[in-house]
């Protein structure tokens, strides 16, 4: 296990999709205990594999003193009549926060290490949490879905990252 440092902004792996997991190598087993060690820190909610430099369908979180992982993760349930627009930061956009809208529940299917399926899904942070991390696997940051007038903020705000 090892901590990992975050790949910030301007960094391509953060703009590329990631390749779904085929096979579990030593090399999958290693990045799943490297997402959740270095997920379990203070303030950290999730953890993409490429916000640490690994460009493969994983990610983990820390929500509410439950630490997990999924890999292969597709969003199959999103509430369709109600939102959040809370402020929402990134590992990967350090000392940011913008309103971002977020539908208030979300659900995920996909397997852990042993092939077995893995539902993660909950409401509020836990689904925040869930569409962001899915949003990077597929290379996309949260200030991608901001509306024009507050992503142009953000983008002034975070040039010199």
């Amino acid at each position: 296990m090892a901590y990992r440092d975050i790949r910030v902004i301007g960094d391509p792996v953060l703009r590329t999709t990631c390749d779904e997991i085929t096979t579990i190598t030593p090399q999958v087993v290693s990045l799943v205990d490297d997402l959740l060690e270095t997920v379990d820190d203070e303030g950290r909610a999730g953890l993409a594999a490429n916000q640490i430099g690994v460009s493969l369908r994983a990610f983990s979180w820390n929500i509410d003193g439950s630490i997990g992982y999924i890999l292969n993760p597709t969003i199959v349930d999103l509430s369709e009549d109600e939102y959040q627009d809370d402020e929402e930061g990134c590992l990967s956009i350090p000392g940011h926060f913008f309103p971002t809208r977020r539908a208030w529940y979300a659900k995920a299917v996909g397997i852990d290490l042993d092939g077995n399926e893995v539902i993660v899904e909950g409401e509020e942070l836990m689904a925040r949490c869930i569409q962001h991390e899915v949003d990077h696997l597929d290379g996309h940051l949260y200030i991608d879905r901001l509306d024009r007038a507050a992503r142009k903020k953000a983008l002034r705000a975070i040039r010199d990252l």
